[in-house]
């Protein structure tokens, strides 16, 4: 072992000055527009460029709608929703290919220690009974020689990181661990947003039920008043039974949103983890205007979103894989020890049988028929695929915005146009009832102005719907409240320290 104490500081020395082949990794360059297209001399309520004080708190970026309701929906899905509990476990694997890289950097010693007993033949002095042999061993009853032999001995090896290749591969997955924190933080915002767009629908959904059983309510008293004039003689019986059906055909779409109803909190339930039996929502409404989020220049976008940091790191594992392809081209230089005794007593170790040896190797490919340079073509191929796939995904980030911009500025416009349409059908409908009363104008036109009414009160709560289910959009195309400050450093990934200890299972597994 003194030995091997001494070779240390050289091998050590070898490994901390060597160099690490292949290329460093730079980021490419991406697209970048200065402003969002939808942006640009155009008036959007609420929404604005970001200050240096605009900011969502710890990404809690639902807060924003003010709805505690929400907020409790929410703060479950990082706790509960199973999708984003299988990332974070996939986070969790990645970080332990670093551990199994780093392991490669130090020597593996093994030790072992073996006793043999050994017969050997018969004794030909005849003697009976068992004596003391001249070579250490025993002779027993029937005349043969017993030996036994007692050895340990201790191995060290080490491949020593000359090139850089484990490095490299360090590198790389310490890279890949981030990919995968950046995809843990994606499946969160999604579910997230999923939650929101679901809860929005379901608030849409108990309106229009709401709507429509006061429409019918509404169309009743026209059936009392089309029954009177029927009674009265002065209408037939066809103006009674449209009224009549009017009421149950609006009565029965209501019935029929209960489906919907249930199918969204049914899904409100799988998204923070527990069974529909669990979750009941009671009826709420979707009221009021969407809340102002402020909007980072198209710089920021890069630095906002969780899958372009996923697509960024994952440039910097690839470019690192070049690395480890590119060392294949220099030898493997390892160091060899070994320290052991052999003898014919356990204890006390007589030094005279003691060994030891010591060996350095380099090991060079000679020939390998172009394999070598078909792995580093092929690790700079992937490289380039990653490039692609980053600049791609910088740009559908900002398609992304620009089409939620588009969405909100235009249904914000629409919306004020349409709730103008239902006080006009409104307007219609008190008037022609009290024409119809008069015997002015046939059923017809009531049940014509009527039904322009419901549409009109549809459309308009179908378009603030869209608005809610737009602003949500937006907010998740601008990474909700993330930033890649976010992500785990290169120290905090390759921690031995989990960051789910929710993930950590209640027993350990049987072996």
């Amino acid at each position: 072992m003194k030995v091997g104490r001494r070779f240390a500081p050289f091998a050590l020395a070898a490994v901390l000055g060597g160099c690490s082949v292949g290329p460093d990794y730079t980021p490419p360059s991406s697209p970048i527009p200065d402003n969002y297209k939808e942006l640009k001399g155009k008036a959007l309520k609420g929404w604005k460029l970001a200050t240096p004080h605009d900011s969502v708190d710890s990404g809690y970026w639902w807060t924003v709608y003010k709805d505690p309701l929400l907020d409790s929906l929410e703060r479950q899905v990082e706790i509960s929703n199973q999708t984003v509990a299988a990332a974070a476990a996939a986070y969790e694997q990645a970080r332990t290919l670093i551990r199994e890289a780093q392991a490669s950097l130090f020597p593996t010693v093994t030790a072992g220690y073996n006793v043999v007993r050994q017969y050997s033949g018969k004794n030909l002095a005849g003697n009976s009974g068992a004596a003391l042999s001249t070579n250490g061993g025993t002779t027993s009853s029937s005349g043969g020689v017993v030996t036994t032999t007692y050895a340990t001995q201790g191995n060290l090896t080490w491949d020593l990181d000359v090139w850089g290749k484990i490095r490299r591969q360090i590198e790389s997955n310490v890279a890949g661990a981030q990919v995968g924190a950046a995809d843990l933080a994606n499946a969160r915002l999604a579910a997230q947003a999923q939650l929101a767009l679901a809860y929005f629908e379901l608030r849409s959904a108990y309106s229009l039920k709401d709507l429509l059983e006061k429409t019918a309510v509404e169309y009743k008293k026209t059936l009392l008043i089309t029954r009177n004039q029927y009674r009265a003689g002065t209408v037939n019986e066809a103006d009674v039974a449209a009224a009549e059906t009017q009421v149950l055909d609006t009565e029965a779409a209501a019935i029929n949103l209960g489906v919907t109803i249930s199918q969204l909190q049914h899904a409100i339930a799988m998204l923070i983890g527990k069974p529909p039996s669990e979750v009941t929502l009671n009826r709420m409404f979707l009221v009021g205007e969407i809340p102002a989020f402020p909007v980072s220049l198209p710089s920021r976008l890069l630095e906002r979103r969780p899958d372009i940091a996923a697509a960024e790191r994952q440039m910097q594992q690839q470019n690192a894989l070049i690395g480890v392809a590119v060392a294949a081209y220099y030898p493997d230089i390892s160091l060899s020890a070994s320290l052991g005794y052999t003898g014919l007593t356990p204890l006390p170790i007589n030094p005279a049988h003691e060994f030891w040896t010591l060996g350095a190797s380099a090991l060079e490919t000679v020939f390998d028929g172009g394999m070598r340079s078909a792995q580093v073509d092929s690790a700079q191929a992937a490289y380039w695929q990653s490039v692609a796939n980053y600049r791609q995904t910088v740009l559908t980030a900002f398609q992304q915005v620009d089409d939620q911009l588009a969405g909100i500025r235009m249904l914000n416009d629409q919306l004020r146009v349409q709730d103008k349409a239902v006080v006009e059908a409104r307007k219609a409908v008190a008037v022609y009832l009290n024409q119809y009363r008069a015997g002015v104008v046939a059923f017809t036109s009531v049940v014509v102005a009527e039904a322009a009414r419901l549409a009109a009160e549809q459309a308009a709560l179908l378009t603030r719907q869209n608005l809610f289910l737009t602003s949500v959009n937006l907010i998740a195309a601008l990474g909700g409240g993330w930033d890649k400050s976010m992500l785990p450093t290169s120290r905090e990934v390759a921690t031995g320290v989990s960051m789910f200890p929710q993930l950590e299972p209640s027993e350990e597994p049987s072996r």
